[in-house]
């Protein structure tokens, strides 16, 4: 399937956007530990990367400190071109990572909204929509304010609940630069509709963004949404848990 080769526009909409997931043994912990510490700033020198984030990642059962998963690692990186993008394998940031890891999925992304800031940018620039029948995938990403973290994990709960039974999931997990204050999630959708029906009409979800004003949880926030362009590796890895049937994503899996 075709990605536009597009670089830069007045927009600042990137060629591609990929999410790299690691799944690793608990004997290669040490190493891990290691190339989180040295391979952010390698990540974000190679050639084509415009942003680059080395995450760690949670089970998605609670999104909280608690819910650390120390066997998954991943990469989100915006790229100039879907032919930027196509080194990375061979970069010494992804030979470092494929050595690691005993299982591994990239999917590719197309931008098509992004609301608010990550370490003071717009990574993914102003898109312009569009329609899309297929999966999409939802990121939020927000800097905790230290007093109010405690108050923000407490109302998580029973949004994390409602997620996990929520019609038209097919994966979720948390993401995070760093174990406390940095929070983030992935979620992956059947299609556009699954995901507006429970972020705006969910009462638990609902109820969480209407506290957020008032509760001044975050010190930064952002939140975007991606038309899911290709899955390949290990679905597995992500957590998926739904098949494919009509909402599949043309040669996941491969």
């Amino acid at each position: 399937m075709g990605l536009s080769s597009g670089t830069d526009g007045v927009d600042g909409v990137p060629g591609l956007v990929t999410l790299h997931v690691w799944r690793i043994s608990r004997a290669a912990l040490p190493r891990a530990l290691t190339r989180m510490a040295v391979d952010p700033r390698r990540l974000r020198a190679l050639p084509g990367v415009r942003f680059g984030k080395l995450l760690g990642t949670g089970t998605g059962t609670g999104f909280g400190p608690g819910d650390a998963d120390l066997t998954r690692w991943a990469a989100l990186t915006v790229w100039d071109s879907p032919a930027a993008s196509a080194r990375f394998d061979d970069s010494p940031v992804g030979r470092a990572w494929a050595r690691l890891s005993r299982a591994a999925v990239r999917v590719d992304l197309r931008p098509l909204s992004s609301r608010g800031e990550w370490s003071g940018r717009r990574p993914f620039g102003e898109p312009p929509g569009g329609r899309v029948t297929g999966p999409v995938l939802a990121l939020t990403r927000a800097r905790l304010r230290p007093r109010r973290a405690v108050t923000f994990w407490r109302a998580i709960p029973p949004v994390a609940a409602a997620l996990h039974a929520a019609p038209g999931l097919l994966a979720r997990f948390g993401v995070g630069e760093a174990p406390l204050g940095w929070q983030g999630t992935v979620s992956v959708w059947r299609d556009p509709a699954d995901l507006v029906a429970f972020a705006y009409r969910h009462p638990e979800h609902r109820a969480a963004i209407m506290r957020t004003p008032t509760e001044g949880w975050y010190a930064e926030e952002l939140f975007a949404r991606f038309e899911v362009r290709d899955v390949v590796g290990d679905r597995a890895v992500l957590g998926w848990v739904a098949d494919g049937g009509p909402g599949a994503v043309e040669g996941a899996g491969s």
